[in-house]
């Protein structure tokens, strides 16, 4: 019986409620890979600056690097190859994690068309439709508080 529960992901869900867990798990770990993404993206961003910063620098230069915590006194010739390769290596798995999101996405439609999900967004209708009207109050407002100080 729990080997059953356990391979659910690739057999037949048994009723409505766990096909319901088995897409709300997906659209989990897509937001998971999305969430990972973002982050390594933004450290690839340090490493960046971080390599704009000390490349016009003199070679022999000292320079700190924070090592597991611990910083570490070295000079711009020692730092700036070793922080290429990490810069390197990030964007390695940042490709490598795109294309997990894109496998994902479609397993995820797969899912979607077999069992016929269709999201609601009724909600986000009402969202939408309460920003637009706040968009025009502010150009209701701005008008009167012109006038009032004239």
């Amino acid at each position: 019986m729990a080997g059953k529960a356990e391979g659910s992901d690739h057999r037949e869900p048994v009723n409505e409620q766990a096909v319901a867990n088995i897409y709300a798990a997906m659209r989990s770990e897509l937001n998971q890979i999305h969430s990972k993404i973002t982050e390594l993206e933004m450290e690839v961003s340090e490493h960046s600056l971080v390599v704009n910063a000390i490349q016009p620098l003199d070679p022999s230069r000292r320079c700190y690097r924070m090592i597991g915590g611990v910083l570490v006194e070295r000079t711009v010739k020692e730092v700036l190859p070793a922080v290429l390769r990490n810069k390197e290596g990030l964007e390695e798995v940042i490709s490598r994690l795109n294309e997990a999101l894109e496998k994902k996405k479609k397993e995820i439609v797969e899912f979607e068309a077999k069992y016929k999900i269709r999201i609601r967004k009724a909600d986000a209708e009402v969202k939408d439709e309460s920003g637009r009207k706040e968009g025009t109050a502010q150009g209701v407002l701005v008008g009167p508080a012109g006038g009032s100080e004239a």
